[in-house]
């Protein structure tokens, strides 16, 4: 029964991750940049929340209600002001990420201090469901894995049936071809930020409830949201669900075999699967 309790668990932490990735993957998809500030920007929100549930006592979800568009309005002026200048080559939209990443860590030390920050939503935070005398389901780690599937589920339906879904694929198969049919690409570029800093603020808030953060949590974030989306393949939105569930199962097992076996067995797991199948699970094969 631990070894099911484990699993259960391992599934529930996979949402967390799969929440944390389905932006970075979205951003991976349209524009082929892997956004190395994702993790640090996920902090940002959850500092942002902080100082609304502190100065202005609201809940942690009403405080979301207003961090989610300003990040979202955040997102679209740093693609439209800064990274859409980058996108003429390979390497700078990956230093001009670090390098934002660098200042957030820096800015939140300098007004925040090192000291560890949390969030508390109330009662939902340590409520579960008891299936078994062995096994519980915590309701906030259960919320945690719909919000991800439903934002998942949300991208996949805007992506698919809508004027601006279908759009951001034709700029993703061919941006020359999209330019030539008038697809204003940076105008979706900016977009498709914001849609990433709106999902990656609901991240932010959900691990400030989850556990407690300092200035330097974002790379640690980041570190297991890129590797969801490696294990389900780079630009599925699916694969990043699958491949969240897939990381936090192995560490989830992990940590049943020995407690200090968690987060290694889950570099373990990534590490088999990108030499078995390099474009991920569910990653398309590139043409011979």
């Amino acid at each position: 029964m631990d070894w099911v309790n484990a699993i259960v668990q391992g599934i529930l932490l996979g949402g967390f991750y799969a929440l944390f990735a389905c932006g970075l993957s979205l951003v991976f998809g349209v524009m082929r940049i892997v956004n190395l500030a994702h993790g640090d920007l996920g902090v940002l929100a959850a500092y942002v929340a902080v100082l609304l549930t502190g100065h202005l006592e609201l809940n942690p979800f009403v405080a979301a209600l207003i961090v989610i568009p300003a990040m979202a309005a955040l997102g679209y002026a740093l693609q439209r002001g800064v990274l859409n200048l980058t996108l003429d080559s390979d390497l700078a939209p990956l230093l001009a990420t670090f390098g934002l990443a660098i200042i957030i860590q820096n800015a939140l030390q300098q007004g925040f201090s090192g000291n560890s920050q949390r969030l508390h939503p109330g009662a939902i935070e340590t409520d579960s469901i008891h299936v078994t005398s062995q096994i519980s389901i915590g309701w906030f780690p259960l919320i945690t894995l719909i919000t991800a599937v439903v934002l998942l589920v949300g991208l996949q339906l805007m992506l698919r049936h809508t004027g601006l879904g279908r759009a951001l694929r034709a700029t993703s198969d061919d941006q020359r071809a999209a330019r030539l049919v008038g697809i204003d690409n940076k105008k979706l570029y900016g977009i498709a930020m914001a849609i990433s800093l709106a999902t990656v603020a609901v991240a932010g808030i959900f691990l400030a409830i989850r556990t407690s953060f300092t200035p330097t949590t974002g790379p640690v974030r980041l570190i297991f949201a890129f590797e969801a989306v490696i294990i389900g393949g780079l630009g599925s939105l699916w694969g990043t669900l699958l491949g969240g569930i897939i990381l936090g199962v192995a560490q989830s097992i992990g940590a049943q075999i020995s407690p200090g076996w968690d987060v290694l067995a889950g570099h373990l797991v990534f590490l088999a699967i990108l030499l078995v199948r390099p474009t991920g699970l569910l990653g398309r094969t590139a043409p011979a």
